[in-house]
């Protein structure tokens, strides 16, 4: 008897048919990764998969680095201004678990920002660590989360000896910063670590132009996806030491408790090859490309209907703003419309939209003729597109009441009800809008009617929610 035929099922590969049915089209990218499919310093037509080698005489060890890979680490930590730099090749995720294991014990209390991303959240899982909220300022005017407050921060460290580090998001998702320096002075002064999740910031030691970078801040720790905004592959990114706080040899042993035993040398090589680019031509580009979106962000700002966020002087929460994160609106036409249109009619695929705006993701490897591109087709929009548009005034929703520390309840049985009956129970799951993956509740914390509220009006909106289940999402998993 045959189940299947085994030739027909093992000639399918969906991922990779899509994948080139999407080169085929040649979208222009305002998404990451920050390489944008071109080559900087090798090409890597030529190279693949001839150097996807293992750990052979001559290559070193990434877990035990002495040779090769240890002198490009040392070139990483000169170019970013580090005492010392580790590859993570499982990405920032992986970086933020191996920081976070470095400057806490089981058990430690952790400052965060509410909107931190997952991998904050699943790093107090594993590390068994409490969690102490400090909540971003809402911005009424253009509704949006903008900067963290440093004197909230002194404030929690007053009143709570037991915190041991703190963790900022620098810059967050839409570009908006902080003020970091101002953040780490009071952090030091109560003689406690700053961990920075700087995945979006790569770049900013490479242009006076830009915001500075966490370590220049006085970050102890900052973690980066150097593929974000810098020309490397998806899943690189680096952990970067700022100070003598930070325990060299634990963070190095967490980094092989954390990473792969296989390491990719394609990644490494990667990671090497964009610091090399960024010391060269890759700075020239990126200066050059400011320059681009200064000009088309004063375009669009001057066309009716068409709203480029660069800032909010009389919001003191923000203290500086990454150009390079276009954060835009058209008005009378939702986000997720605006970025359906974009891909539809314009082959030009933006990195996220909300209810309200869409971010385009610029890097310096975007080309004059992109830029051009994205202003045309927005321009066109705003003048043939309109239909009414409803936003959400959901401030509150950051606030949850916590029933439960978020690794007990991860670990809880779990059953699964409608979201509609689930309305001040605990939750078992994480709710995340993806992107960018900032939880809306985590495992542990209670369910509101305007939480619930909220999540139907983003599916409403065409936003996608990982974490509610059933073939509508209309389902979510609660501690049993």
């Amino acid at each position: 008897m045959i189940l299947f035929d085994r030739k027909v099922d093992s000639m399918k590969t969906p991922i990779l048919d899509e994948l080139k049915k999407l080169t085929r089209e040649k979208p222009i990218s305002f998404h990451t990764p920050g390489h944008k499919g071109k080559n900087t310093l090798a090409n890597w037509k030529e190279l693949i998969p001839q150097i996807d080698l293992t750990e052979l005489p001559g290559l070193d060890n990434l877990h035990d680095p002495s040779g090769v890979i240890a002198e490009s680490l040392k070139l990483a930590a000169k170019s970013f201004g580090a005492k010392e730099t580790l590859y993570s090749v499982n990405g920032t995720t992986g970086g933020l678990y191996i920081a976070l294991a470095a400057i806490t014990k089981p058990g430690d209390k952790i400052l965060i920002q509410r909107n931190s991303h997952r991998s904050i959240y699943n790093g107090a899982i594993l590390n068994r660590l409490d969690i102490e909220y400090i909540y971003p300022n809402y911005n009424k005017r253009y509704g949006l989360f903008t900067g963290v407050n440093p004197k909230a921060i002194e404030k929690k460290l007053k009143e709570d000896s037991n915190i041991r580090a703190v963790v900022i998001t620098y810059p967050n998702y839409y570009g908006i910063c902080s003020h970091i320096k101002a953040i780490a002075d009071i952090v030091h002064k109560y003689d406690r670590i700053l961990l920075v999740d700087e995945a979006h910031g790569s770049h900013f030691v490479f242009s006076e132009r830009l915001p500075m970078s966490a370590l220049e801040g006085g970050a102890d720790l900052s973690v980066q996806s150097i593929h974000k905004t810098l020309p490397s592959f998806t899943q690189t990114s680096m952990i970067h030491v700022g100070s003598k706080r930070v325990d060299i040899e634990k963070l190095k042993s967490m980094s092989s408790l954390y990473q792969t035993t296989s390491p990719s040398y394609l990644f490494m090589a990667s990671l090497e090859i964009a610091r090399a680019y960024m010391e060269g031509e890759g700075r020239e580009r990126l200066e050059r490309n400011i320059l681009f979106i200064e000009e088309l962000t004063e375009q669009l700002n001057e066309k009716d209907r068409i709203h480029v966020f660069t800032g909010d002087e009389e919001d003191k929460s923000i203290f500086d703003k990454d150009i390079t994160k276009i954060l835009f609106a058209i008005d009378g036409i939702p986000a997720p419309k605006v970025s359906q249109i974009l891909r539809r009619d314009y082959n030009i695929y933006l990195e996220m939209e909300d209810d309200r705006y869409c971010l385009a993701l610029a890097s310096l490897m975007n080309e004059k003729r992109d830029f051009q591109l994205l202003k045309e087709a927005l321009m066109d929009i705003a003048d043939r597109e309109y239909c009414h548009q409803e936003y959400s005034q959901a401030v509150d929703i950051f606030k949850p009441e916590i029933m439960l520390p978020i690794y007990e309840a991860f670990y809880k049985s779990k059953r699964v009800i409608d979201l509609k009956q689930s309305i001040g129970k605990t939750s078992a799951a994480f709710i995340i809008p993806y992107p960018p993956g900032i939880p809306l509740l985590c495992p542990g914390e209670r369910i509101t009617e305007g939480l619930v509220d909220y999540l139907e009006f983003l599916m409403d909106k065409g936003i996608e929610i990982i974490g509610l289940i059933g073939y509508n999402k209309e389902k979510i998993e609660v501690i049993d």
